[in-house]
């Protein structure tokens, strides 16, 4: 069946978001059955305290086992304190009352399973001949220890899919690494400025086709979520149900503006903890920044590029899709995924191959706790965090200056 409720003047209630999830998990034959609930990390603004309530209360007198996983994707391994504060209740040695919270161990190859083949010549018509290539199809093999499948996540504005949620828990939630190095280097040649907030894409076809292989039934509640409260709720089968939440997402995360800016202030939320993630401070902004513009990302507590793949950021840097494109042989080796973050912070640009020369439309600015030194290193500017003073941004959006609190979650585009 298929449920919801949304509104773009106003947020849910506690009661109506209970009902939904009352009405929506009384639907699933899960009696007597092994229930495994896919849940977002602590990167995502999500009531996820209160969904494990709610999943708690109308799903474990009813199943004879239910658990969660983690879609970390390549994130890194959340600790016991990290998972208390994502569920809102203590969780000891993963462990949180009859509940097992599993971190998805992408780190680890023996956690796998092959489900299918998507034969090269399929890619290279999903992806409009972009790619050619066959990839196999690995997801955490925990999923055959239950019954019913259900994912539980936000969607928001995406840069490699058009909207996060849905099939997306999969596909590269608590996915092996080749899907996704292929699907995020696809997004990166299609480029975060022309997929972001753009519907139904390409990317998300593949996904969709990936998550044709898992042969348990999966349901979805996807949330429609704001840092203020909670704009909608929709349960269904993935794609139903991010369909709703993805409509319902462009009126509330997308901000249009009459003009693009020469420069913003993009101010990220301690929820991101280092440059992997609080890229999104760019990707959300560049639609909305004037050609010579700059994007600034103030966020003085991170320190690290990124946990899991700093190491090859720094061998690789930062920088736009024509020049990895205009020397192919050279990067060719490297995870996609790792390539794709780097265009899509560095942004449209372009590479002239006799001259070596890279010409970003936009620049891109650190204002962190990652040293000068590293940030020239790596092709980005540096700005230091102590020296920006609030008033000198503020309230100057006619100038073309503008500064974006919290950021990392609403789209901004022109009009």
């Amino acid at each position: 069946m298929f449920t919801g409720k949304g509104f773009a003047d106003r947020y849910l209630s506690k009661e109506e978001i209970n009902q939904v999830v009352h009405d929506g998990m009384g639907s699933l034959p899960i009696d007597g059955k092994r229930v495994l609930v896919i849940i977002p990390d602590g990167t995502r603004t999500m009531p996820m305290p209160l969904m494990y309530d709610l999943l708690e209360t109308h799903l474990a007198p009813r199943a004879a086992v239910l658990d969660y996983i983690v879609a970390l994707g390549t994130h890194p391994i959340m600790t016991d304190e990290q998972l208390s504060k994502l569920v809102g209740r203590t969780v000891t040695n993963g462990q949180c009352g009859r509940s097992h919270i599993h971190n998805h161990h992408w780190e680890n190859p023996d956690n796998f399973i092959t489900l299918g083949v998507i034969p090269a010549a399929e890619i290279g018509t999903l992806t409009g001949g972009l790619l050619a290539q066959e990839v196999p199809v690995r997801l955490n093999k925990l999923i055959y220890d239950y019954d019913q499948i259900i994912i539980c996540g936000p969607v928001f504005p995406h840069e490699v899919v058009g909207f996060s949620g849905g099939n997306k828990y999969f596909f590269p939630g608590i996915a092996g690494s080749e899907i996704i190095n292929l699907t995020h280097w696809f997004g990166a040649l299609m480029t975060n400025f022309k997929v972001i907030g753009s519907g139904y894409t390409p990317v998300r076809a593949i996904i969709d086709r990936a998550a044709g292989f898992i042969d348990r039934p999966a349901a979805c509640l996807a949330l429609v979520v704001k840092h203020e409260g909670t704009s909608g709720i929709f349960f269904g089968t993935p794609h139903e149900a991010w369909k709703a939440a993805s409509a319902l997402s462009a009126q509330k995360h997308i901000v249009y503006v009459k003009k693009p800016f020469k420069r913003v202030l993009s101010m990220m939320p301690t929820l991101y903890d280092d440059m992997w993630t609080a890229s999104k401070g760019m990707y959300k902004m560049e639609p909305a920044v004037a050609d010579g513009g700059e994007v600034v990302i103030f966020a003085p507590h991170i320190t690290e590029i990124s946990y899991t793949h700093g190491k090859l950021l720094d061998e690789v840097g930062y920088h736009c899709r024509d020049y990895f494109l205009g020397q192919w042989e050279k990067f060719k080796g490297y995870p996609g995924g790792v390539l794709a973050h780097s265009t899509h912070v560095k942004g449209l640009g372009s590479y002239d191959a006799p001259t070596g020369k890279e010409i970003p439309r936009i620049q891109v600015t650190l204002a962190t706790g990652i040293p000068e030194a590293r940030c020239r290193r790596v092709n980005l500017g540096f700005l230091d965090p102590s020296a920006i003073r609030l008033q000198d941004w503020e309230g100057r959006e006619d100038e073309g200056i503008l500064v974006v609190p919290r950021a990392g979650e609403m789209l901004y585009r022109v009009q």
